[in-house]
């Protein structure tokens, strides 16, 4: 008897020790762009001495530089932003970013400072008024002068869109409220639900926008140049995706000086993170407790957590066992910078001091392009244009667009979903066990925002799941002690 009471508590003793030595629980974090490096700064911000504390965490990113899908490039010695460009002035996440890492913000150019067209492939359906002025009361007169045009061109629907984008704006803000009264969601679908936004997958912008009285006039024009130029699709996409979108073309906007992938590179430096750059994960496999990541290089590491903070749709990552997330195509929009001059007979104009600075366009076989816009101008002869299409630019068209192209740089973004009402969700829990994915969300909207909005969840998640299981194994182990009351009282 003696005998089975001694290795009764040593077993015990065995077990509570092992459980106080247990290592804080290791991530591994997919991705090294808004979405990854939000999720490591929130899992660092938010952990505390009640909760599990997170141990080592490791960012693992395919390419040779951080950003993910913020990236910049350089003409003639001025950097522009290449991928995700704007953020708006309710982007919470973003602006706190930038006021931990104090990073310098610069806000776009007032509308009044550009003039705006829009291009049907014959002719520009609508023109609003330039100036060159630099006197404040004629750019004010100008500014003036464009809103009667605006309004008299498509009326009271311009109030009733912006009712439409502020009931959307209202139902994301709610995403920023405290944990008392915000939970951490499990999928998607729940976390649009509890915020009043969900209905607005199921159906399309140019249904929502029907709905709610706009013109016929204001949609295939106005709203069609923005959600062109924004996510390169047409009126057909999901609501709250588009509701996103027009809310990218208000007042207020702002970047980060000198590129926005600043915010993801700041975070993972404050985060203690250990960084690897151009590796690329070939599989994950679940061994129990923990998964182990090969890359294509032959690295090999082993992680209690997973987060894939990159989309899945076109990487070749084994998964063991299986996940099971819905087929999702990405839209990708093909960014062409030009530095050159543009060619005004394109636009049957004859000079090129007709051209409007943003060039936006309908819906539409006859143009090649969703937008082109000056990003700087050196003198009436020399500037630097970016144009965004849905298919790559081909030199022979591009000399047909502009009349001098002394420096022209293309890329090709995998750059977010094309949405689809109704919209199906992958899951944030890619298993029951720790495998969690930040672009699930992304079907709803895909903004820098929203990236970081996801993140947040997913970093309350994990945090709150560790909670529980180790809550659950005091208790599993508390109940131990409660069956061998006996044995410790004759002990």
């Amino acid at each position: 008897m003696k005998t089975t009471l001694v290795s009764s508590f040593f077993f015990l003793l065995l077990i509570f020790t092992s459980e106080s030595q247990r290592s804080p629980p290791e991530v591994c974090i997919l991705g090294s762009g808004i979405g990854g490096s939000s999720v490591a700064h929130f899992l660092r911000s938010y952990s505390n001495p009640s909760q599990p504390e997170i141990g080592s965490i490791r960012v693992i990113e395919r390419h040779a530089v951080v950003g993910g899908r913020m990236a910049t490039v350089t003409i003639a010695g001025d950097t522009f932003e290449a991928g995700a460009s704007i953020l708006h002035p309710k982007n919470y996440h973003a602006r706190n970013f930038t006021n931990f890492l104090n990073l310098n913000v610069k806000t776009s150019s007032s509308e009044s400072d550009s003039s705006f067209g829009i291009w049907d492939g014959n002719k520009f359906v609508f023109k609003t008024m330039s100036s060159n002025s630099k006197l404040p009361i004629l750019q004010k007169l100008v500014s003036f002068a464009n809103s009667v045009l605006i309004f008299l061109r498509y009326g009271f629907s311009l109030f009733r869109m912006e009712s439409f984008v502020e009931g959307a704006v209202n139902g994301f803000l709610k995403y920023y409220e405290g944990f008392e009264s915000r939970p951490a969601f499990e999928d998607v679908e729940e976390m649009l639900k509890w915020s009043g936004l969900y209905n607005l997958t199921t159906r399309t912008l140019e249904e929502e926008l029907t709905d709610a009285g706009l013109s016929t006039t204001l949609i295939q024009e106005l709203v069609t140049v923005i959600t062109r130029i924004n996510y390169g699709q047409s009126v057909s996409m999901s609501a709250l995706a588009g509701a996103v979108s027009l809310a990218g073309s208000g007042g207020g906007l702002w970047s980060v000086e000198g590129g926005n992938w600043q915010m993801a590179a700041g975070l993972i430096n404050r985060s203690n993170v250990e960084l690897h750059l151009g590796e690329e994960i070939e599989s994950v496999s679940y061994l129990g407790e923990r998964y182990e990541l090969n890359t294509t290089k032959g690295a090999s590491y082993l992680c209690e957590v997973v987060v894939v903070a990159t989309p899945l749709d076109e990487l070749n990552i084994r998964f063991a066992p299986e996940i099971s997330i819905p087929e999702r195509k990405l839209q990708h929009t093909h960014t062409t910078f030009v530095r050159g001059l543009l060619n005004p007979s394109y636009f049957g104009l004859k000079s090129v001091s007709y051209i409007p600075e943003l060039v936006g366009t309908i819906e539409t076989s006859e143009v090649p392009f969703s937008s082109i816009s000056v990003l700087k101008q050196y003198s009436e002869q020399d500037m630097t244009y970016k144009v965004f299409s849905r298919s790559y630019m081909e030199d022979d068209l591009l000399d047909l667009i502009f009349s001098v192209r002394n420096e022209t740089l293309k890329i090709d973004w995998a750059a977010y979903p094309h949405f689809n009402a109704p919209e199906v969700f992958a899951p944030f829990m890619l298993d029951s066990q720790h495998l969690y994915y930040v672009n699930a969300f992304e079907n709803a909207a895909s903004t820098m925002e929203t990236s970081a909005v996801s993140a947040e969840n997913i970093a309350r998640l994990i945090l709150s799941r560790l909670a529980d299981q180790a809550h659950m194994t005091s208790s599993d182990l508390e109940s131990a002690g409660d069956d061998t009351s006996k044995m410790h009282a004759e002990l």
